[in-house]
Parts: C-alpha cells; sequence; structure tokens
C-alpha cells in the first residue's frame, strides 16, 4: 500500500495484536519507509524477517502460512500463528534516534496497558532502546537491562529482549538475532512442558 504522491506519508502502523498472543513482538517505532508500506520491518534490509524465517520459533507459523521465507507481507497472517507486532512509541520517524527520551517515557503508560489487557504470554522488545523505559517504570531503577529473559512481567505476560534487527545495530549478525529467536521459542517451550 503505497501513498500517492500527493498524499501524506503514513504516521504509523496499525497495532496488529489480539488476546492470548504467544510473541507479541515490541518495535522501537515504526519507519517511515514501513509506515508507507502498510508492513513492520518492510525495509529488505532489516534482519528481522530472515532471522525469523530461519529461527524454530517461526516454524509452525512458515508451515501454516505454506512458505519457507517469510516477509513483510505476512506479518497479518501470523496473528492466526500466535505472532502480533507493536511499537514502543507509535510515531513513524526516519531514524528511531529522532525521538526524544521524553517521547519514550509518555509511550510507557499506553503500552503496558496494552501489553496487560491483551496477555500475550511473551512480550518480546526489539532492543535496549525499546524496553529500556519500561524496565525504569516496572523495575523503579535506572540500571540498563539486559538481553533476553527479564525479571519483570507486564501483568502474566514475561518480558523478553533481543537484539534490534535493524541494519544500524552492527553489534550483531543475522546468525546472533536468529539465536536470540531460537531462545525465545526455547522460553515458549518451557512454559509448554
Amino acid at each position: 500500500m503505497k501513498p500517492d504522491s500527493n498524499e501524506e506519508p503514513p504516521q504509523t502502523l496499525p497495532d496488529l495484536v489480539r488476546d492470548g498472543l504467544d510473541v507479541l513482538f515490541v518495535g522501537i517505532n515504526p519507519s517511515v519507509f514501513s509506515a508507507a508500506q502498510g508492513h513492520y520491518f518492510a525495509r529488505k534490509t532489516n534482519r528481522f524477517w530472515p532471522a525469523f524465517s530461519r529461527s524454530v520459533l517461526s516454524q509452525a507459523a512458515r508451515k501454516g502460512i505454506g512458505a519457507a521465507d517469510l516477509k513483510p507481507e505476512h506479518d497479518r497472517l501470523l496473528l492466526a500463528h500466535g505472532f502480533g507486532f507493536t511499537d514502543a512509541v507509535k510515531r513513524a520517524t526516519a531514524r528511531a534516534s529522532d525521538l526524544p527520551p521524553a517521547e519514550f517515557a509518555a509511550a510507557v503508560t499506553a503500552l503496558v496497558e496494552k501489553v496487560a489487557r491483551r496477555q500475550p504470554r511473551i512480550a518480546c522488545f526489539h532492543g535496549m532502546m525499546a524496553y529500556r523505559q519500561v524496565h525504569r517504570a516496572l523495575a523503579g531503577v535506572t540500571s540498563d537491562p539486559i538481553l533476553g529473559l527479564q525479571s519483570a512481567r507486564i501483568g502474566r505476560s514475561r518480558i523478553f529482549v533481543v537484539p534490534n534487527p535493524s541494519p544500524a545495530n552492527a553489534h550483531f549478525t543475522l546468525a546472533d538475532q536468529i539465536l536470540w529467536y531460537d531462545r525465545l521459542a526455547a522460553r515458549l517451550a518451557e512454559a509448554d512442558g
């Protein structure tokens, strides 16, 4: 869904959520490009879709959808397979660094309420930037969280933090990203056992 040249670009992406998801992916905020495309992680250089597609986490969804490689246009279909999408801040920007810290702090309450109301088994935050303000609000501390399963919860939902899949996050490779989604899959399996 590309806007006509006379139209204003979309300001955000709609939440793709429902009650009782296995995983609610929480991004930093939509990119202007993704908002214009109408899909999460729409830029081809973003590592989310290649990493998610190669991970154990997406195995049942890939089979159910009938796709070996998941792509941005599959984001809505994933709701039926237990995966949803939202953002810490809903305003689209060209770069996440365009968001002032105060905008993250202001968005925490709405995000926490959304997660508590929908009760996914795990809220998976993409990167520290997306989770830091939530961590501080929940834990009441200014220390930085670490990657992986967090001790805090939002309602009954556990919290898991993975590296941000943006190509701007050069500290982590595609293989690293796949490993983190596999670790998330292992946490889901532990809860089932």
